[in-house]
């Protein structure tokens, strides 16, 4: 029987010019890293697309010799592609939604829905101005926000996509919040009707 090599020793002895070992590597995780991806765009093709992107960042990371997470290669691997997810949907424009949640936005919860037409008009003013205002926070924190108020996730799925502890997602969340307060407070921003 063949004895498998840990992580940490493929990867020097890739950086030492075996090439085999990162194939070995890409193999080990290609399943759970292909899922986690698959898991936040739902396309084969995108996911292809990041799965490749993903391993040309780890290549180009190992070969800089900048590598120096100890044995924790596939966590390390999943936030990459977690980072390219984002960019993804950066890109265009768009966070995802789950089906049956496309027109789920903060208000909806708190919904009148005997609005009058110009009541209608400042909700729908305030939705796009809180819109806005999420995209001024940093990644994580808008990524924790549009699972949560959009995607109407709970802190378990939140964490379980995100690759993070529940308790990351919820620091994040607080974070989000504390930081659309101050933005908020900064540019004297009035959300009410």
């Amino acid at each position: 029987m063949e004895l498998q090599l840990e992580d940490a020793v493929l990867i020097q002895n890739y950086i030492q010019g075996d090439e085999k070992a990162l194939e070995v590597l890409i193999n080990r995780h290609n399943q759970r890293l292909t899922s986690f991806i698959y898991s936040k765009v739902h396309n084969r093709s995108v996911t292809e697309d990041i799965f490749q992107d993903t391993f040309i960042k780890v290549i180009r990371t190992l070969k800089r010799g900048a590598y120096n997470e100890e044995g924790k290669f596939l966590p390390w691997c999943m936030r990459i592609a977690h980072n390219l997810v984002i960019d993804h949907f950066r890109r265009n424009r768009k966070m995802p939604r789950f089906e049956g949640h496309s027109d789920f936005n903060i208000f909806s919860v708190l919904g009148d829905d005997k609005l009058n037409a110009e009541g209608q008009l400042i909700k729908s003013q305030i939705d796009s101005d809180v819109s806005e205002l999420i995209k001024e926070l940093p990644a994580d924190q808008q990524e924790v926000i549009n699972m949560r108020m959009y995607r109407d996730m709970s802190f378990k799925e939140i964490a379980e996509n995100t690759g993070v502890s529940i308790n990351t997602a919820l620091g994040r969340m607080r974070y989000a919040l504390i930081n659309l307060r101050k933005i908020i407070e900064q540019n004297n921003i009035v959300l009410t009707n």
